[in-house]
């Protein structure tokens, strides 16, 4: 028998402490619900863990961000839907001025002056229908400006008497910009100038992109970098600047013939990933952009443009709100394959990741017991040592 080294005693020692271990994880495990409170409950299982979580809570966010689409398609359908009325109101007061044998010229001027109004309504719906605050209807919603950049390295901007170019905005025909009076202009000066002859040859040909043409200039003088940008392009539509005489285009840097495509539509976040998005554009709906900014009623021959006019107005705002409520239909199903991905995204990290409560209750009433016998075996185990007494009376 020895005292110097209580060999069982050591080892009951050593297992007390291994069943202490355990059962102070037991208890975490218990009492956070979670089978891996830390990288080394399982390094492996963390790791697929923390990318469905990545997963899970990306597809959460893209709900509501389709969510967000489907106010936004329901705010533009709203106004679109009184664009319409209008419209309609429009087109009955047209064919009502048609009716030359039963209206006198008061009657068809009061119904142009109700006409003029409601065209003035369309067009502010248009500048002014917001979702926060982003413009929805003006042609600009999801829609990139097209650019056009130039840059001259050497010379500062001028233009002598007789300089033009001809601008065509979205196939909607040509328009000669005179450049005459700008002769010795130079810098933010000449992108100002630049800007307003050429909205205002826009305006003066009906051209449905006046006011919405931009022109910026960096710099002043020598070295004069002018950005030229067009607001209201649908996807696909292009402008193109060509040079007329005297080579304007040049003499500001950019190229003759330049054509720039417009943007894509506004982008909605539908997916946990990069990428995974959803495109939106909608069209300008002002009285000029539909094609009735002209419409006049108060002669036989403009009450019967009007009508046709009226017609293609209303069949385009038709195709516009049928493109919108389909968006809303697949925002619609989006939530939903979205919310179901979440769901098993969800129970796929938690079968990974979250305790067993039943099979932890039976490790922790095990660890349990094994404490309490270790512990009582360990005062069993020191108490052999003190036999040898015995033998030393």
């Amino acid at each position: 028998m020895r005292i110097n080294q209580n060999v069982m005693a050591n080892n009951a020692s050593r297992n007390l402490s291994s069943t202490n271990v355990q059962l102070g994880k037991n208890l975490e495990k218990l009492s956070s619900g979670f089978r891996i409170n830390r990288a080394a409950d399982d390094a492996a299982g963390l790791v697929v863990s923390q990318g469905l979580r990545a997963q899970v809570s990306g597809l959460r966010q893209a709900t509501r961000n389709a969510q967000d689409g489907i106010s936004v398609v329901q705010t533009a359908e709203g106004a679109l839907n009184e664009v319409h009325t209008m419209l309609n109101r429009m087109r009955d007061l047209a064919v009502q001025a048609a009716n030359s044998g039963g209206n006198d010229a008061a009657a068809r001027t009061a119904a142009q002056t109700e006409i003029t109004e409601l065209k003035a309504e369309i067009t502010r719906i248009s500048d002014k229908t917001r979702f926060g605050g982003v413009d929805l209807l003006n042609g600009s919603y999801g829609v990139s400006p097209a650019k056009v950049t130039g840059f001259d390295a050497d010379n500062a901007i001028t233009h002598t008497a007789g300089d033009d170019f001809t601008i065509n905005i979205a196939t909607t025909g040509n328009v000669t910009v005179d450049l005459a009076a700008m002769a010795g202009v130079s810098g933010a000066a000449a992108a100002a100038s630049i800007e307003g002859s050429i909205n205002s040859a826009l305006s003066a040909a009906g051209n449905a992109y006046a006011g919405k043409v931009r022109v910026s200039s960096q710099s002043v003088g020598a070295g004069s970098a002018l950005t030229i940008e067009v607001s209201g392009l649908t996807a696909g539509q292009t402008f193109v600047l060509a040079d007329g005489t005297g080579t304007p285009l040049a003499d500001m840097g950019l190229t003759g013939a330049v054509t720039a495509a417009a943007g894509t539509g506004g982008t909605f976040q539908i997916g946990a990933n990069a990428g995974d998005t959803v495109g939106l554009s909608i069209a300008d709906v002002d009285a000029v952009a539909l094609g009735v900014g002209g419409v006049d009623v108060t002669t036989d021959a403009g009450a019967s443009a009007a009508i046709t006019a009226l017609d293609t107005a209303i069949s385009g705002v038709s195709t516009t709100r049928g493109k919108l409520g389909a968006l809303q239909n697949r925002f619609e199903s989006m939530i939903n394959n979205l919310q179901v991905t979440t769901e098993n995204l969800a129970a796929s990290e938690s079968r990974i990741r979250d305790t067993d409560m039943a099979q932890e209750m039976v490790s922790f009433t095990k660890n349990n017991v094994l404490l309490q016998a270790g512990t009582a075996m360990l005062a069993q185990a020191n108490q052999v040592p003190q036999s040898i007494l015995s033998l030393l009376r």
